[in-house]
């Protein structure tokens, strides 16, 4: 069996009220290495939630109390950012439809193959890794823009609108060589190895790109 593909804090979360599909489910993900929750309805998931938690969620779109529809509309509301796979039966496929329009990643309709649920779980925590990288990085970009002095903050604005060494020092009214002074102290506070890299990373950050 392929290894998971998984970062080690991922996790599978299964809500499903059908215990012997639950079981099921859970056997079959832990038996391929992935770390593995569950529970029984959208209820006691809630009442579990937190923020933190990264991975991505199986879910059954019809269950008695909440269902699975009215508690992706529920964790939206709360920003929740994980992909989610919906379980549906033959005749809730509209309702699964409708979900993956308002934001799930796709549904598997019962009953499905044990390649097919793999393949979508390996798909999703790819995504939700790269997402939380690029969240990350947006964050540390932004946190790094924090400890530029004003006058490096003036280049870095200038070497985003694409100006040269010689007309970032015209515009500024310092020389050639200060701008190259600064120019490094940049790249250095930003960690950035290339030009490309630096302009890439501080133009993902909202307002990054001017002040």
């Amino acid at each position: 069996m392929t290894a998971p593909s998984a970062a080690p804090e991922q996790c599978i979360y299964v809500i499903d009220d059908d215990e012997a599909l639950r079981d099921s489910l859970v056997w079959l993900l832990e038996s391929s290495g992935y770390r593995v929750q569950a529970w029984e309805s959208a209820e006691s998931f809630l009442r579990d939630y937190l923020p933190t938690m990264t991975g991505c969620v199986v879910l059954d779109v019809r269950m008695p109390g909440m269902s699975g529809l009215e508690l992706f509309e529920e964790l939206k509301r709360r920003h929740f950012t994980l992909p989610v796979i919906f379980i549906t039966g033959h005749g809730d496929v509209p309702m699964a439809v409708s979900a993956v329009k308002k934001g799930a990643v796709d549904f598997i309709e019962k009953p499905f193959s044990e390649r097919d649920m793999l393949s979508l779980i390996s798909e999703c925590l790819a995504a939700e890794q790269e997402s939380r990288d690029k969240r990350q990085l947006e964050a540390d970009t932004a946190r790094r823009l924090t400890h530029l002095t004003q006058r490096e903050r003036e280049v870095l604005d200038l070497i985003i609108a694409g100006k040269l060494n010689k007309q970032i020092a015209d515009v500024l009214g310092i020389s050639i060589k200060t701008v190259e002074v600064h120019r490094a102290r940049v790249m250095e506070k930003m960690e950035a190895n290339s030009l490309a890299e630096l302009v890439q990373n501080v133009l993902a950050v909202p307002g990054g790109g001017g002040r």
